[in-house]
C-alpha cells in the first residue's frame, strides 16, 4: 500500500504509544537521513491533531484486530529486505526534488545554495541501521549541526525509536538541531488501511511488508523527552491532496518538529 512519501530506515546515512536560525557556512557538517519525495499544496499548522468524522472514528473503533505475533516477528526480520525490493520496484521515479524542506527548514537553505560546491572530500557516504548501528564508528561524537530525520522513525518498529534517536543524539554537537517531518496522526494513508493490518497503535503495514507509523505530537514529546533532546517545535501540518483526474482531495497529516541536543549534554 504505497503512498508515495516512504523512507527506508535502513538507507544511507542517512516503545509503544501511550497516548492518553543561523546562518550556515561549508564549516557545518550536517548529517542526512536519506529524505522523501516532495510535496507543495498549500497548507496550515497547528497544535492540535485532526478531528475525526463519525465515519472515520467508527472505522478505526472497529479495526481492533492485530497482525499476529508470529507474523509482527517475521515483518521485523524482514524488514530491510522489503524495503530494498520497495526501492528496487520504484527506483528513482519515486522520489522527486525536495524543494519544499528549504522552504520549511530556514537551516537547509545554505545547502542547497552552495550544492555546486559539493566536495567528495569533506562527504562522507556510508550505509547503516540507525536502530543497531553504531554512528560513532563512521561520525565523531559532537561533530555534526544539523541532522535531517524527514519520513524516516515511521518506518522503524516503536520499539526501535528511542534507539535511533539516542544513537543520533552521540553525534551531535551541544546545540546541534534535529529537524523531523513525518506521517501525522488520522492522516488520510493511515484511514485507509483495511482489516488485517494494524501492527499496534498507529502502526501499520502495507501489503508490500512495509510498515508506517503515524505520530500524534504528544507520543513524539514523550520520545524526545526520552531520549532528552530539547524540544524547540512540535505541530502539526495539514495539506489536502488534489487529484483531480479522479475527482478525490483527501487530508494529509504530518508532524514537523525541531528539536535539539542541550548545550551541556548528558555526556559531558
Amino acid at each position: 500500500m504505497g503512498d508515495n512519501m516512504e523512507i527506508n530506515p535502513f538507507c544511507d546515512i542517512q516503545p509503544y504509544q501511550t497516548e492518553g536560525i543561523n546562518n550556515w557556512s561549508l564549516s557545518n557538517k550536517i548529517v542526512t537521513v536519506t529524505p522523501s519525495r516532495s510535496e507543495m499544496p498549500s497548507q496550515i499548522r497547528g497544535q492540535k491533531g485532526r478531528i475525526l468524522t463519525p465515519e472515520e472514528a467508527e472505522k478505526l473503533m472497529k479495526d481492533q484486530t492485530l497482525v499476529s505475533d508470529f507474523k509482527q516477528q517475521k515483518l521485523e526480520r524482514d524488514a530491510q529486505k522489503n524495503w530494498d525490493l520497495f526501492y528496487k520496484r520504484n527506483s528513482t521515479n519515486f522520489f522527486k526534488d525536495r524543494h519544499w524542506t528549504t522552504r520549511e527548514f530556514e537551516e537547509l537553505k545554505a545547502c542547497r545554495e552552495q550544492n555546486h560546491l559539493y566536495n567528495a572530500e569533506r562527504c562522507k557516504a556510508f550505509q547503516c541501521d540507525l536502530t543497531k548501528d553504531n554512528l560513532l564508528e563512521n561520525v565523531p561524537a559532537d561533530s555534526v549541526d544539523v541532522v535531517t530525520l524527514i519520513f524516516v522513525l515511521s518506518a522503524i518498529h516503536p520499539d526501535k525509536m528511542l534507539l535511533a534517536l539516542e544513537n543520533i543524539y552521540k553525534i551531535l554537537k551541544p546545540g546541534g538541531s534535529v529537524l523531523f517531518r513525518d506521517y501525522g496522526q488520522y492522516d488520510h494513508t493511515m484511514l485507509r488501511f483495511k482489516n488485517g493490518h494494524k501492527l499496534g497503535p498507529n502502526f501499520y503495514v502495507r501489503q508490500d511488508g512495509t510498515r508506517s507509523f503515524f505520530f500524534s505530537d504528544e507520543y513524539m514529546a514523550q520520545l524526545l523527552a526520552a531520549a532528552e533532546y530539547e524540544v524547540l517545535v512540535n505541530e502539526y501540518v495539514f495539506r489536502e491532496t488534489v487529484n483531480k483526474k479522479e475527482g478525490l482531495c483527501v487530508p494529509r497529516v504530518f508532524l514537523q518538529c525541531k528539536f535539539k541536543k542541550p548545550e551541556r549534554n548528558r555526556y559531558n
